[in-house]
Parts: C-alpha cells; sequence; structure tokens
C-alpha cells in the first residue's frame, strides 16, 4: 500500500486529524471516565481495552451530517457508505452484525442486521446525543451478541433537575446549509427542570440534494449518463440520457428528521425515572451504487430504492442508589423499538417493479448492579432478554396495469429470543496495579417460518435453532508512574446467527443469489491486546495499541445446494446458488496510535492512525484478504484556540489498496472501483486538506464554517459505493439558551 499526498499537505499527514469532535487531550487523560467497559461510570485506567470517546456537544460545531460522519471524523473508525444516505463503521477488520450499537443502555441490533453493509447509525440524531464512547475489541461480557469487533454506546440528552427553587430553562436552535449537496439543515431543543420533575424536547430536519464530487480524481467515478423513468400508452419509455454534470451523483439526494422527547421524575435523592421516545424516518433515498451497474452496455436498473428508514425507540428506565447486601447502584431499563425499512427496484424498461418490505419489533429488558465490597474491589453484574419478531413481504407491482402479484419476501416469519447473564470484577491490588475480569453466559433461540416466503425449501417449513455461548475476559493495568500506563488484554466475544444469516433469500451480487441455511452456529473471535499510554504533564500525550484477533467458525458465504440443484431461478434469472455457512477462519491484526502535544497555551497539534491486515480462508482452501480491513487510514490536524475562535487545519487520509490486495469478493464490484492499466479494481490513496473555524458573535450565538477538501479531489474511500463531497462550504449557525 502507499499513501499518497498532496503539496502542501505532507506534513498535515504526519502531524494528524481530521474534524476533531474528541478532545483528544482530555481523551487520553488516565483518569477519565467511561462507561462503555462495564456499563457502569468507571476510571479508564481500570479499563484494559482501548476506549475513544466522543463529545457530541463539541462535535457539532463541526458541521457533521450524520452520527456515522462523526464516528469517522475520530480518525479509528473506518466509514462506508453505499449511498449518500449511509454510513457502516468499519472497526478493527470488522462491520455490520460484528458490531454493537448501545443507545442510552438499550442495542440496536436487531435480528435483521445483516453482513452486508448497514446505516441503521443514522437512525440517531448527531444534535440529541451528548456522548458516545467506541470500545475496540470484544465487548460481549456486557453486551451479548454482536460486539466481536467493538461496541459503539451512545448517550443522548437527559432532561436536566433544577438544583433551586427556580425553575431551569434551557436550549440551543442552530441552522445550517452546504454547497455540495445543497444542505439545509435545522434543529431546536427545548429543556425545563424543576426540583423532582423536568423535560426535554429535541427536533431535527435535513434534506439534501444530489451530492456533487470533486473536480481532480479518477475518471471512473463521474456519473455520465442517468435514467429518467418513464412509462406512456405504448409501455415503458424509460430513457437513458447524458448527466448534465457529471460530477453530480444521481440520484443521491434524500432528507431525514428525528424527534427526542424526554421526561424525568427524581421523588426522592435515591431514585431517578426517565422515559425517552425516539423517532427517526427519512424519504426514499436511492442505493447509489446499485444504478452503477450496467447490462449489455446500459444501467441494469432504472430504479433501485431504499424505502424510508424508520426508527422508533420508547425506553423506560428506573434507577436506585441506595446501598443495600445486593447492589449499590442499581438500573432497570424496558425497551421496545420497532424498526421499518424496505427495498424497492426495477429493470430498464420493464414494467414489473419489486418491493420486499421488512420490520421488526424488538422488546428487550436489562437490569444492571454495580457494588463495591471494598475500595479495593468494584463487582458489575447483570442480565438481559430480548426478544425480536420479524414479519417481511415481497409484492410485486404492474406500474403499466396496476396488477399486484406475491413475490419472495427477502425474510421468513420469525422470532428470535436471547437471554444473558453476566457479571464482571475490578481489583485495584495496589495504586499502580489493577486486574480485571469477566463472563457471560447468553441463550438464543431462532424460530423461522418458512410457509408463506413466496418459494419452496428443501426442509420443514417451521425451522427452530438454539444454541448457547460462554464468553469473558481478563485484563491487567499497571501504571509504574511518570505519567505511563500499560494494558493487557485477552476477551472472548460471540456471534449468534440471527434471522438474516439464517432465513434470507437476496441477490448479493449480479448472477448469485443467497438462499436460507437454518444449519449455522455462532462463531466466536478471540482477540488479545497490548496497549501503552505516556503522558508528559498536559503538554503532550500518546497512546498506542497493537491487537491481534482470531475468529473461528466465522459465517461467510460461500456455493451452496439448494433444493439438489446450484443455481436457481431468481427474479427472472438463473442465478449462481450461495448461503452464509460456519466454513472458515478469518484473522486481524493491527497497530492504533493517537498523540495529542500543545505547542503553547493556544497551539495544537494532534494524530490518530490505523493499520490493520486480515485474512479469511476461502472455499477452495486458499486465503483472501478480509473484505472490511480498511488500508491504512487516519486524520491530522493542528489548531488554535483562544477566547471566542478555534480555527483548525486537518486533513484525512486512505493509503491505496491495490488490486493484489483486494478481498475476492470486491474484485468483481468494478462499478464502485477505479481500474488500473491492466483493467482490475483497485481503491486509489486520497489525502484531503480541510479548515474549521468558529467564533462566538456574541453571547450564546456561534457562527461556525468548514470548508472541506480545498483541493477539490476527486476520491472514493475504500469499498463505498459513492464518492465523497468535492470542495465544500458548510456554514452553520447555533443560538443557545
Amino acid at each position: 500500500m502507499k499513501l499518497e499526498l498532496l503539496s502542501g499537505a505532507v506534513l498535515m499527514s504526519v502531524v494528524a486529524a481530521a474534524h476533531t469532535p474528541v478532545d483528544t487531550l482530555h481523551s487520553y487523560s488516565l483518569h477519565e471516565i467511561v462507561v462503555s467497559g462495564t456499563r457502569w461510570a468507571q476510571d479508564k485506567e481500570l479499563q484494559s481495552h482501548r476506549i475513544t470517546t466522543v463529545n457530541f456537544a463539541d462535535a457539532n460545531t463541526y458541521n457533521p451530517q450524520t452520527v456515522a460522519d462523526i464516528l469517522g471524523s475520530t480518525g479509528d473508525v473506518f466509514i462506508q457508505k453505499s449511498q449518500y444516505g449511509g454510513g457502516s463503521p468499519m472497526i478493527r477488520g470488522f462491520a455490520t452484525n460484528r458490531l454493537l450499537y448501545s443507545i442510552d443502555g438499550v442495542r440496536m441490533n436487531t435480528a435483521i442486521f445483516r453482513s452486508g453493509n448497514i446505516q441503521n447509525v443514522i437512525s440517531l440524531d448527531p444534535f440529541a446525543i451528548s456522548s458516545s464512547e467506541v470500545m475496540f475489541g470484544p465487548g460481549s461480557v456486557s453486551y451479548g451478541s454482536d460486539a466481536i469487533g467493538g461496541a459503539m454506546t451512545f448517550s443522548t440528552l437527559r432532561p436536566s433537575l433544577s438544583v433551586s427553587t427556580a425553575p431551569r430553562i434551557y436550549g440551543s436552535a442552530t441552522l445550517r446549509t452546504a454547497t455540495a449537496s445543497s444542505e439545509l439543515t435545522e434543529h431546536v431543543h427545548f429543556g425545563a427542570g424543576w426540583k423532582q420533575w423536568a423535560f426535554l424536547t429535541s427536533f431535527s430536519h435535513s434534506s439534501f440534494g444530489d451530492l456533487k464530487q470533486g473536480v481532480y480524481g479518477p475518471d471512473d467515478y463521474v456519473r455520465t449518463q442517468i435514467v429518467e423513468p418513464g412509462f406512456d400508452a405504448d409501455g415503458m419509455d424509460d430513457r437513458v440520457i447524458a448527466n448534465t454534470n457529471p460530477r453530480s451523483q444521481t440520484p443521491s439526494g434524500y432528507s431525514q428528521f428525528n424527534l427526542m422527547q424526554k421526561v424525568r421524575f427524581a421523588p426522592s435523592k435515591n431514585w431517578d425515572i426517565e422515559y425517552a421516545f425516539h423517532w427517526s424516518e427519512t424519504s426514499d433515498y436511492a442505493r447509489y451504487d446499485r444504478h452503477l451497474r450496467t447490462k449489455n452496455g446500459l444501467p441494469r436498473y432504472a430504479e433501485w430504492n431504499y424505502g424510508p428508514q424508520k426508527w422508533m425507540m420508547n425506553n423506560l428506565k428506573v434507577e436506585n442508589s441506595e446501598r443495600t447486601l445486593m447492589y449499590d447502584s442499581l438500573r432497570v431499563s424496558v425497551a421496545y423499538q420497532r424498526f421499518e425499512e424496505s427495498r424497492i427496484s426495477r429493470d430498464l424498461n420493464s414494467p414489473n417493479r419489486e418491493t420486499q418490505t421488512e420490520s421488526v419489533d424488538a422488546w428487550s429488558i436489562n437490569a444492571d448492579f454495580k457494588r463495591s465490597p471494598s475500595r479495593s474491589v468494584g463487582i458489575s453484574y447483570g442480565a438481559e432478554y430480548v426478544l425480536n419478531k420479524v414479519r417481511s413481504v415481497g409484492e410485486g407491482l404492474n406500474i403499466l396495469s396496476g396488477e399486484t402479484i406475491q413475490i419472495s419476501s427477502r425474510y421468513p416469519k420469525a422470532h428470535w429470543h436471547s437471554a444473558g447473564v453476566y457479571a464482571q470484577a475490578d481489583w485495584r491490588l495496589s495504586p499502580a496495579l489493577s486486574l480485571s475480569a469477566g463472563v457471560r453466559y447468553n441463550y438464543y433461540r431462532i424460530d423461522n417460518d418458512f410457509s408463506a416466503v413466496g418459494y419452496d425449501v428443501p426442509f420443514s417449513s417451521k425451522q427452530s435453532s438454539s444454541s448457547g455461548s460462554v464468553s469473558g475476559n481478563v485484563g491487567m493495568n499497571w501504571s509504574p508512574g511518570l505519567g505511563w500506563l500499560l494494558r493487557v488484554n485477552y476477551a472472548r466475544g460471540f456471534r449468534a446467527p440471527n434471522v438474516d444469516d439464517m432465513g434470507k433469500l437476496f441477490d448479493s451480487v449480479d448472477g448469485c443469489v443467497t438462499v436460507p441455511n437454518p444449519a449455522l452456529k455462532p462463531e466466536y473471535a478471540d482477540n488479545v491486546e497490548l496497549g501503552i499510554a505516556k503522558s508528559f504533564g498536559s503538554h503532550f500525550h500518546f497512546d498506542i495499541t497493537g491487537y491481534y484477533t482470531h475468529l473461528t467458525d466465522a459465517i461467510v458465504r460461500r456455493d451452496f445446494i439448494f433444493n439438489g440443484s446450484t443455481t436457481m431461478e431468481y427474479m427472472g434469472e438463473s442465478c449462481r446458488v450461495q448461503a452464509l455457512q460456519n466454513a472458515a477462519v478469518a484473522r486481524v491484526w493491527g497497530i492504533q496510535g493517537a498523540f495529542k502535544t500543545n505547542f503553547s497555551k493556544w497551539f495544537y497539534a494532534e494524530a490518530n492512525l490505523n493499520w490493520q491486515r486480515g485474512f479469511e480462508e476461502l472455499d477452495s482452501g486458499d486465503i483472501s484478504p478480509s473484505r472490511h480491513v480498511a488500508p491504512l487510514f487516519g486524520r491530522a490536524a493542528v489548531g488554535f484556540e483562544h477566547n471566542k475562535l478555534k480555527v483548525e487545519l486537518f486533513t484525512v487520509f486512505q493509503a491505496e489498496c491495490a488490486a493484489k490486495d483486494m478481498p475476492e469478493e470486491e474484485k468483481d464490484k468494478t462499478e464502485i472501483y477505479a481500474l488500473d492499466e491492466n483493467g482490475n479494481a483497485y481503491a486509489p490513496a486520497w489525502c484531503t486538506l480541510n479548515l474549521q473555524a468558529s467564533y462566538s458573535l456574541i453571547k450564546n450565538l456561534i457562527l461556525s464554517a468548514t470548508v472541506e477538501n480545498i483541493a477539490d479531489r476527486r476520491y472514493r474511500p475504500y469499498s463505498c459505493g459513492i464518492s465523497a463531497p468535492g470542495r465544500n462550504l458548510t456554514l452553520s449557525l447555533t443560538y443557545s439558551l
């Protein structure tokens, strides 16, 4: 891999840091408080695995469009996008359903989180989140299935109680626009608090036009022709026309709104009750990479859209801090979530539009306890139960005649159950040495009903599968003094197969169809990591972590025999049959590094760099680079901050992934990659130079401006199906009470 550097940005790529929502100086303090390791507030010095903290209150001055963009701007999380309304985090070589999302302690992962790229994280409102933590490596003890590559925990704004007899009134409003997509975003939140009661309301709305990419870069990314769908009395009339602006990635625009309402009641000093309602909904939005596919030299699809992505959560949380024999603190959370998504596609000049719609009702209950028998020992333990009900339907519509028919649904009707118990203990053996260990037992059961999926299966239409999994971790932290910290950690994580793994029918790539396989079992990841951090007073900090992860019984897509055949008819085409199977071993290793230095009272520089390699077994016994292992990437910045003004010059960069280093399943996706001199797909290196500034105009009124991609580079991050913005000016104005 080679790293391409823009002229004038060489120094910056060495120094480090893109949009810096993270207060990196603070985040490397050895005594920072974090919650992701044990689900309770705890000194970071006791955590034996790497954790990155994101302060969203600061992050929003950097004008992020989505939560995915904020995670990407840390320099530790690589973000993949198949379309503008996307954002699939990749952490330490793992992604999608091998990462865990938690919102206010409630798992967002559902039984249809897929192995392909997902965009559920954009359902969260960046304006309504107070902080987030990224815990790297397996976190299955605290979070159960899916926390293999890491866990991302998000804490939303809480209603604030008043500490006096007068009510506390607070809030803010933001207006933002951006040139690369003609964005317009409005946000407002308002809160009121008394001694025992408090309320908080938050609302955001964003609209984005088609995203424009840069001027200078590979011609492979420009969009020279687009489809103008239509029909008349004589039949279909889809027209392939020239794109008047080849840099405009048409179609890619969409809109979204978010609503959050919270009520808090504290009847006494030991009890705290909070109810939260969240709602998020997008418009239809095109899956841009599918619009790049061709057939016989013409676009394959006239339409390929995701329907509205909807997410609702009701969460009732009760906390008690009265010391008892069982606990010092207790938290019980009961939540109901509903997810809805759909896929809408129509081939060029075909009158038949296929729509597959999925909905998931997700109930969960968590009980978490914390107990400190002595000043040197801390214990946390708890239990969790999750139930997902999956509904999936397929409908075909002839847009000429209006006739509808049933087509294959994406999933069977299914119930997914998960129950787990866990315990974690920490021992401070001396002021310099602490140990931690934890264990979890998790049981899952899936009940699939294939009787109404719209195709024949070579097994009983009703299938059930269940299994138990044990995960654990053990770690040590040693602080020998003089600002040094040494971390050593071993963790074992697992992922229970879900409905997407066992029951999906889907065309993963042209000419292949993925079919159900009820015989799947859990996959396991063993991870070892070693971290070293050093603080030279308040002037210089660095943190380096090396890790190795071994995944066994990996669930991967392989050729398969279905109904006695290696091929089947799907959506009018003869396709090669594949299925997800426990058929491989995967290995990932890498190094994460970060530093921050203060030149003086007002000037700073900071850096984040991630290098990783990974391989998985192929069906032939050969090995291939792992799909979700990103090339070398990072961020770099130098900045000035004093009184009302903050200015930061930063860069974001990615090394090349040459054709020989491409994963096997990526090599045929020539529509989304650049082509080398031999016509093979590869991901070119790129580096951008950017400038951000914010200034307090008057009391409580802040103007923020960001110029991204100053050199107007045309680039597409590895594995992405859409190019990043070209030169982009973002302006925002925020007023706070």
